[in-house]
């Protein structure tokens, strides 16, 4: 176990921050132990010795991924837990499904990787998203029209409490848009171990109606996609907008797209003709980008901080010394616009800290 440990590293931000403990992971039985001696007399003796006297409060644990969805604005006066459990294994259920288990340390993009290697659909369209596996249950990643609650069968967890394994299936995940029951009363309380996903090995569920993938195949020259195809194609689109975390410090979506009253979009309308939207029975989901945009943001810095110029979505470490603290004040900025041009109140996607 490390003290005064820099997370720069480890979050695809890169801004600095430190953890008081940190420590990595590799097994569920690790995991167990570390959350053991956390409480040892010992380790709240020697946080004690630095002037910290609420001990069992500043070792809560802070379990990290892939660090793709996370920005601290400060010190982590705590004990961060790096997630390094690897391993994917598969169960054949009949001749066009089969179940794929992946540890919660596997890179997400890698493990669709594999996925498609061996021909199993399902995930090709969430191609390219940065972070883990054991995160994407938490916010129910999603994109081009798939969210991982379609393919979604379980997931082990570890009770934090009372050190428990547990498996949470589809209902009791309570997926919602970019969410789910671990950010929500069960947020703090589990940590994801592994993900099961029911895939599909023949007839695959083709999915080009959503964004620019039929497009993109278009110039491809594809007329008739494979899942391999619409991979690719969803990489190049990503690769075309969204900048690389290892070269330009981000963490991709920084907000949500908000959903707002069908009432609400059609008075917009009479006053913004071009404002795009997704209707959905009473509701209409907005993108979050193109209200973004329309108040100025896209390619807009300040200080070392920017709006991404090819996607105003993405809020980019521009020169790579910005502070947490920094990101999360422009991110204010851009809240405050689109209130006050649309009455649209941005959520947050990524996680404060």
């Amino acid at each position: 176990m490390k003290e005064n440990f820099s997370l720069k590293p480890f979050t695809t931000f890169g801004v600095e921050a430190k953890a008081r403990y940190f420590v990595e992971v590799n097994s569920a039985e690790e995991l167990i132990e570390t959350l053991q001696s956390s409480n040892s007399p010992t380790l709240q003796l020697s946080s004690a010795t630095m002037g910290h006297p609420k001990l069992v409060e500043e070792l809560q644990p802070l379990f990290l991924g892939g660090g793709s969805n996370i920005l601290f604005t400060r010190d982590y006066d705590g004990l961060v837990i790096k997630l390094n459990l690897k391993g994917i294994s598969e169960e054949v259920l009949n001749e066009n499904e089969v179940l794929v288990t992946a540890q919660s340390g596997e890179n997400w993009h890698e493990f669709v990787l594999y996925c498609l290697s061996k021909n199993y659909g399902g995930l090709e369209n969430l191609s390219l998203i940065p972070g883990n596996v054991g995160t994407s249950p938490m916010q129910n990643i999603g994109a081009y029209g798939t969210e991982i609650k379609d393919t979604f069968v379980s997931c082990k967890v570890l009770n934090i409490e009372t050190r428990q394994l547990e498996t949470f299936d589809l209902e009791k995940c309570r997926f919602g848009y970019r969410d789910s029951i671990f950010k929500k009363e069960g947020k703090g309380k589990y940590v994801i171990l592994e993900v099961t996903f029911k895939l599909t090995t023949q007839n695959h569920a083709i999915k080009t109606e959503y964004g620019a993938i039929t497009t993109e195949l278009e110039n491809l020259g594809i007329l008739n996609p494979t899942i391999q195809d619409i991979s690719k194609a969803v990489i190049n689109i990503r690769q075309s907008k969204l900048p690389d975390p290892k070269e330009l410090g981000n963490a991709g979506s920084f907000f949500k797209n908000p959903t707002i009253p069908l009432a609400q979009f059609e008075d917009l309308k009479f006053k913004f003709e071009n404002i795009q939207g997704y209707p959905n029975g009473d509701f209409v989901k907005v993108p979050a980008g193109w209200l973004i945009e329309q108040c100025g943001w896209k390619g807009k810095q300040i200080g070392n901080v920017a709006s991404h110029k090819l996607q105003a979505l993405v809020i980019v470490n521009a020169t790579g010394n910005a502070s947490g603290k920094e990101i999360f004040d422009f991110s204010t900025l851009i809240i405050n616009s689109v209130k006050e041009k649309f009455g649209i109140e941005l959520e947050r996607e990524v996680n404060i800290l």
